[in-house]
């Protein structure tokens, strides 16, 4: 035997079936065109007017015009002998009975019992206000009634003086309904052609209002067809449009710089990486074409041999680490002076006094002719303890490069400024703005070990932690260079922060 499944509670089917179609449309209005959802809200907005005003004006048209009859009726009076010879002659008929009615008015008889006879018209419903009105209890009832036939008639019943009736003089509404069918349809007629046009215009506004998004959605998808970031789009006036086309264009630019950056960083990391790779091949070519024709090298040229593919591999080490370092992803320079970026986990309060002890302690050996002084104040910093160390043994690297047998290195830190000054020839000035550079190498400097990253690390680190480096000749006039780093900080760590 089949089994099927119970239906939904009788009073839920059709609550859930309305719902549903509600989401089914309001999700089809959504995956509309923006164009068409705009015309749409035009449309409807200018509907939901339309209809307001012609409901309002329909109403007030209907009281104006029962206004109008209710003061027709007052205007017209049937005279008490005409009602009193017409109930004496008989022409008053009894209720069953039609009478005529050429104006297409009635005129009816009340007696306090709540009998009636029509002299004119038809029969009309007698209400409790028309039997009070014979009762002399009211003046007068002004009131909706209806006929035998269904037709409605707006009522007016006042006294008979002399006698014990009243009479109700009664025209019929069909005449005022007539009036307010005909003002609907021509109120809807107009409001349909205000809705049309409504939608019309929405969708030509639409067209001139979105204009701008499209020349923005073309250069999108331009974009990402052909990778092509030098497309600019016309950005005129201070409309959002307007700001959206500058945000566009800032945001290419910075697409194509980056890139540009991207492509510069590939081309100068080949470039550096091919000098110390081809060095190593030379040497090991001697060293394999030795041991393949049995020719043994002399002892000392063999050492040499090795000395170098060791200082080259050394080069490549520290070259693939520099990379790595700057490959890290870091903070926006709009962010620069909040904090370190990269992992949280890494970042915390520092000694920035021990950071350098450290640095030095590493850097010693590098300079085994050179003296290194220090004269180092507390100082906390927040920051990556691992990256602020490797900028201070850059900076010592330098220095120790660039000193002459037997100098001395100086380094201080005081107040949060670290300052590490060598004795060797300087920088000249107009080199000055280019030591930070990626890749850069003075001139001077190319025959010497080192990749051209050490002092673009360093900066990168300093920018992060919100401080400040600059390369200068000394102060005071001596030979060298001085580096100076300011890195905001305290002399005391904050409660409760442990440091490194």
């Amino acid at each position: 035997m089949t089994q099927h499944a119970p239906g939904p509670a009788p009073g839920t089917a059709a609550p859930r079936t309305w719902w549903y179609r509600l989401r089914r449309e309001g999700a089809r209005a959504v995956s509309m065109p923006l164009r068409g959802r705009l015309a749409l809200l035009a449309a409807l907005t200018v509907a939901l007017a339309v209809a307001a005003c012609a409901t309002a004006c329909w109403f007030l048209v209907r009281a104006q015009l029962l206004d109008s009859l209710d003061d027709s009726l007052r205007d017209t009076s049937v005279t008490p002998s005409t009602v009193v010879d017409s109930v004496r002659s008989g022409q008053c008929t009894p209720p069953d009975q039609p009478a005529p009615n050429p104006f297409g008015a009635t005129v009816q008889v009340v007696d306090p019992n709540g009998g009636s006879c029509v002299i004119v018209g038809s029969k009309l419903d007698v209400t409790a206000a028309d039997v009070h009105v014979a009762e002399r209890s009211r003046a007068q009832a002004l009131h909706t009634a209806r006929a035998g036939d269904g037709t409605e008639y707006r009522v007016r019943t006042t006294q008979v003086p002399g006698t014990g009736l009243a009479v109700s003089l009664a025209r019929p509404m069909t005449e005022l309904r007539d009036s307010l069918g005909n003002l609907a349809l021509v109120l809807t007629l107009v409001g349909g052609a205000g809705v049309l046009g409504a939608a019309g215009a929405g969708v030509a506004l639409a067209r001139a209002g979105l204009r701008p998004v499209d020349r923005l959605t073309e250069a999108v998808e331009h974009i990402a067809r052909t990778e092509d970031l030098a497309v600019r789009i016309p950005a005129e006036g201070d409309d959002e449009i307007a700001r959206l086309s500058r945000s566009f264009n800032a945001m290419t630019e910075a697409l194509a710089s980056s890139r540009a950056l991207q492509q510069q960083l590939i081309a100068d990391a080949g470039h550096e990486l091919r000098t110390p790779l081809t060095s190593l091949r030379t040497n090991i070519d001697l060293l394999v074409r030795s041991e393949e024709t049995g020719r043994a090298l002399p002892e000392e040229d063999r050492r040499e041999l090795m000395a170098s593919v060791q200082a080259q591999m050394t080069e490549l080490a520290d070259l693939i680490g520099d990379l790595q370092e700057l490959s890290r992803p870091h903070d926006a320079p709009g962010d620069a002076g909040q904090g370190v970026s990269g992992d949280p986990a890494r970042t915390g309060i520092v000694a920035l006094h021990e950071i350098v002890e450290h640095a030095l302690e590493r850097v010693r050996p590098r300079g085994p002719g050179l003296s290194l002084t220090s004269a180092l104040d507390p100082w906390y910093v927040r920051g990556e303890a691992a990256a602020l160390e490797r900028s201070v043994v850059n900076l010592l690297d330098n220095a120790v490069k660039f000193s002459p047998e037997g100098g001395t290195v100086h380094t201080a830190l005081h107040d949060g400024v670290l300052t590490v000054r060598d004795e060797g020839p300087g920088v000249p000035e107009h080199e000055v703005p280019h030591v930070f550079d990626r890749f850069w190498r003075s001139p001077s400097a190319r025959s010497l070990p080192g990749s051209g990253l050490g002092l673009s690390i360093v900066a990168r680190t300093v920018r992060q932690c919100g401080g400040q480096v600059m390369l200068r000749r000394p102060a005071d006039g001596g030979p060298g260079t001085e580096a100076e780093v300011r890195l905001p900080g305290a002399p005391t760590p904050p409660p409760a922060a442990p440091h490194t």
